[in-house]
C-alpha cells in the first residue's frame, strides 16, 4: 500500500519550505496555508479544514503520514480530528508539539511580548525572516535564490494569530509519532516527546539545505515498528 506524505508548512512561512523534500518523497502533497493570514481569529479551523480536505481527497488506497514543521505541529490534533480517514503516523520536523489534551498556546508569553514590539500600523507583523538579525537568518538558506523564492511568498500574519490557543483533543497521540530534530532550541521538545527521534543537525529550515537527509529521516519515521 502506498504512503502519501502530507507536508504541512508553518503558516508563518509558505509551501516553498517543503518543495525540495516533496520532490524526494514521490506522491507527497503540500497544502498551501497562505490564506490563513486573512482567515480571522480563531485561525486554527482554517488550517485544519484545509489540510483535512486535502487528505480526504487522496486515493482511498493510500496510507497517510502527516508531517508538520515548526508551529504547524500544533495543528496536527485538529487536522486528525477533522479527517474522515485514518492517519498512519505523525512526524514532527523541528516542530512545536501540542499538549496531550486541552489546548496549546501558539507562543509563550515571552515570545508574545517580543512579537507585540514588532507589530506594524496595520496590526500585522513583518514577514517571519524579518523578525531576526541577518546573521541568524542567512545561514538557514542554501543560496540566495531559494531565499528569494521563500520570502516572496511569506505572509504577514496578524498578531492575533499568535494570541490564539489551538485545541488538542485527547487521544491524538495514540497513533505512532516521531520527531526529526534539526536545531538546539528543539532538543528538549524532541527528548520530552518520548518518541523515536531522527537527528539531522542544522538550522530551523534545514529541509531546504539537505532535503535528501530530511526526506530519509521522514521515511524512517513513517514505518513505525
Amino acid at each position: 500500500m502506498a504512503i502519501t506524505h502530507v507536508l504541512m508548512h508553518s503558516p508563518s512561512v509558505g509551501p516553498a519550505t517543503w518543495a525540495p523534500v516533496a520532490r524526494r518523497l514521490p506522491g507527497s502533497v503540500v497544502p498551501s496555508l497562505l490564506h490563513v493570514a486573512d482567515a480571522g481569529p480563531p485561525f486554527w479551523p482554517a488550517v485544519a479544514e484545509t489540510v483535512a480536505g486535502v487528505i480526504d481527497g487522496l486515493p482511498d488506497g493510500d496510507e497517510v503520514v502527516l508531517v508538520a514543521h515548526s508551529n504547524a505541529g500544533l495543528f496536527t490534533p485538529t487536522v486528525a480530528e477533522h479527517v474522515e480517514r485514518t492517519i498512519r503516523a505523525l512526524v514532527f520536523v523541528d516542530a512545536a508539539v501540542p499538549a496531550r489534551r486541552g489546548s496549546t498556546a501558539v507562543v509563550s508569553p515571552d515570545n508574545l511580548a517580543f512579537l507585540e514590539g514588532l507589530v506594524e500600523a496595520d496590526g500585522r507583523l513583518p514577514q517571519w525572516t524579518r523578525w531576526f538579525d541577518e546573521a541568524d537568518v542567512s545561514p538557514m538558506f542554501p543560496d540566495p535564490q531559494t531565499r528569494r523564492i521563500l520570502e516572496a511568498e511569506q505572509p504577514r500574519l496578524p498578531l492575533s494569530y499568535y494570541e490564539q490557543r489551538i485545541p488538542a483533543p485527547a487521544g491524538w497521540d495514540e497513533r505512532p509519532c516521531g520527531y526529526v530534530l534539526f536545531a538546539p532550541p528543539y532538543e528538549r521538545i524532541a527528548r520530552d516527546s518520548g518518541w523515536p527521534v531522527q537527528h539531522v543537525p542544522g538550522h530551523h529550515l534545514h529541509q531546504l539545505v539537505d532535503p535528501d537527509a530530511v526526506a530519509e529521516a521522514i521515511r524512517k519515521l513513517s514505518h513505525p515498528a
